[in-house]
């Protein structure tokens, strides 16, 4: 190998190491939990994360969940084998239940499942709205807790 070729080296270690490190930070979807906008009445609401992890985020979860998912039916909580298996219809649901009710159009919510809880994320124009709105997501079939994420940004 020249001189020349060898002075170029530790510059491809470089990149390789720095594209190494980019694609362990690049954030997905891993474990396709549904998050859907449900409302879009608030323009300047800026898009929650939702379920975008980095893949070591996802290796440090993988075991936890399982676990968490096959427990509910185990232990009779659950007719289903997972609780994630839940998650798809109890967001479908949720959305749902919200539109129908027809008092959040000034609102900004997006909905996120995960083992049968519902993230409330986004943006709200009062204290009341916040507090509807997971009152409404509490009473849905299947859903075991909501978390009220949602933040108030008046008119």
């Amino acid at each position: 190998m020249t001189a020349r070729a060898r002075s170029g080296l530790p510059l491809v270690f470089a990149a390789a190491l720095a594209a190494g490190a980019a694609t362990a930070q690049e954030r997905a979807n891993f474990f396709n939990d549904p998050f859907e906008q449900a409302t879009s009445g608030i323009a300047a609401c800026p898009v929650p994360v939702g379920p975008l992890i980095t893949r070591q985020e996802m290796l440090s979860q993988t075991h936890g969940r399982a676990e968490r998912g096959t427990t509910c039916y185990q232990t009779g909580r659950c007719r289903l084998p997972n609780a994630y298996l839940y998650d798809p219809d109890i967001v479908a649901r949720s959305k749902k239940a919200i539109l129908t009710d027809g008092r959040f159009g000034d609102t900004s919510v997006w909905l996120l499942g995960q083992r049968r809880w519902v993230w409330l994320q986004g943006c709200v124009r009062t204290p009341a709205q916040a507090q509807e709105l997971e009152r409404i997501i509490r009473t849905l079939d299947d859903v075991e807790n909501v978390m009220n994420e949602l933040k108030v940004v008046p008119p």
